[in-house]
Order: structure tokens, then sequence, then C-alpha cells
């Protein structure tokens, strides 16, 4: 099964779509709502107690490596189940028996890694993943369509992904990610192996996704939270450090602060408190 969904629970082709809108129509104004939520990998306790409230807009992830970020995204994504704490997602519990059908409907995500069988070309790897969500086939075509131009494939729709360069996979995956419109979309790392124009391309089609969608994007590239999110989760151990805007981070910071702009060094200022206090703590 791609993209990591367990294949006795994935999302597939017959069931009814969901009745989530857009628009005018029904919306879920809280999108993620998570309260003293843990996950566990193995034994190790990758999310410590996060608590956390996300509607539209796009919303950085933001911590160094081995922070819980993609831990957390998982999660988010149905892909590891909490240890503990609470987890609401589009209206939706997810302690007990959940229908994880109906969220993934409303999910788009994509992982660091993703999976694909390498002769598709891009449009049978995006529609394949838009069948497998349910788009319904009357406007999958078009659904598909949409989603490669947006990343901006239009041009290598035709072309076997095996044939694709590391930054064009990255956005055939971006295009599976959106094909359903999401209400919430979670992209792990979304610009790795992206040149700088096809990254500034991408902070856009973020904004414009923001509009009406809660985006979550985990990264530790500073600036491209700063320059496409309208709030910022900064996280380090499991646990959440501080959850604002991008200036909030930038004000934190002290030119003897390391970093070469005021968000890096708000950046790293908040972590190393973080680990002063947790050192003390111990």
């Amino acid at each position: 099964m791609p993209l990591g969904y367990p294949a006795e629970v994935g999302p597939g082709p017959g069931a009814a779509r969901s009745n989530r809108t857009r628009g005018a129509e029904t919306i879920v104004a809280t999108t993620v709502q998570a309260v003293g939520l843990r996950v566990r990998t193995g034994r190790y306790v990758a999310v410590d107690g996060v608590d956390l409230s996300l509607g539209a807009g796009v919303h950085g992830l933001l911590g160094p490596n081995g922070a819980g970020k993609t831990t957390l995204i998982r999660a988010l994504a149905t892909v590891l189940r909490p240890h503990d704490g609470e987890l609401r997602l589009l209206g939706q519990p997810m302690d007990g028996r959940p229908d994880l059908r109906a969220v993934r409907r409303g999910l788009g995500y994509l992982p660091q890694e993703f999976g694909y069988h390498p002769r598709f070309t891009v449009t049978e790897f995006v529609e394949y993943m838009a069948w497998l969500k349910e788009v319904p086939g009357a406007g999958r075509g078009r659904a598909v369509r949409r989603a490669i131009e947006r990343v901006g494939l239009a041009g290598r729709a035709d072309s076997r992904m095996k044939a694709l360069s590391g930054g064009m996979l990255r956005r055939a995956g971006i295009a599976q990610a959106i094909v359903n419109e999401p209400d919430l979309l979670l992209l792990d790392e979304p610009t790795v192996g992206l040149d700088p124009q096809q990254r500034l391309d991408f902070r856009q089609l973020l904004r414009e996704l923001g509009a009406n969608s809660c985006v979550v994007v985990s990264t530790h590239l500073v600036e491209d939270v700063a320059a496409a999110c309208t709030s910022v989760v900064l996280v380090d151990a499991g646990r959440v450090v501080l959850h604002g805007t991008p200036d909030d981070i930038a004000t934190a910071g002290g030119p003897d602060d390391a970093g070469d702009s005021p968000i890096e060094r708000g950046y790293s200022a908040l972590i190393k408190r973080h680990r002063a206090d947790l050192a003390v703590a111990r």
C-alpha cells in the first residue's frame, strides 16, 4: 500500500465520499485538535504530551532532526496510533474505533519517502492515488490534470516515474497529496530536491492551499517557514517549544545567538533555552 497506510485500514474504492465540502458549505473550523498527545516509536516516546489546535492556514512544523516532527506528522496522517492523550482530526476522535476511511478521504499526505510503480507515468500515478482516495470517477481525470498542473509537471505528465529527477519525483508526490483537494494536507520535508525557483513556486502553492485548508509542513529549513507559514509549531525532544507566528520566533533571539537572520537567531535561542530547561528538570 503506498504512502505507509496500514493495508487493513487503508482507503479504497467503492465507499461513498464523505459529505465534507468547501466554500460556504460545511468545513470543520478546528481541523487538528491534540491534548496531551503521546506517540511511541518502539520503546521511545517521540511525541511527548503535545497540545495543538490548528485550523485553516499554513502551519510550519519546525525543529531539529530527531525532534519528533515526522512521528507527529505520521500520527496526524493516521499511520501511527497515539499511545496516550486525545486527538481529533476533521472533527472525528481518533480513540476507540475511528472511521479511518472517512478521515483519510479528507487527508492529503506526503511522507519523506513514498512508494510508486516505476513504470507508471506521472498521470497514472496520480490517477491511481486519486482512485485510492475515492475521488469520484466523473471528475477524477480533471482533478488529476489540475493537481499535475499545480506542481508544474504538465509537460512531464506522460513521463514514467522512474525517469524523473529527484525534484520532479517530489513534485509528483505533492500532486498526489493534493489531488483530492484535502481539508488537511500533511507534507513531510516537501522541499527536499527542489531547486530555488521550484521552492519559490511551491511557497506560492502553499499560500493558495492554506486559504481554505489546514496545511501542515514539516521542515528544518527556517527560511521556508518564514516565507510561507502563517503559524509555526516549534518542537524539540517531542515537545512543543513555541506555537506562534514567524515573528514570535524572530523576536526571541538576540545578536549573540547563532544564525544569519532574525528568525534563525530566534530559532537557535529557543532551542537552546528549551534544552537548558530539560537539563535542569532532569
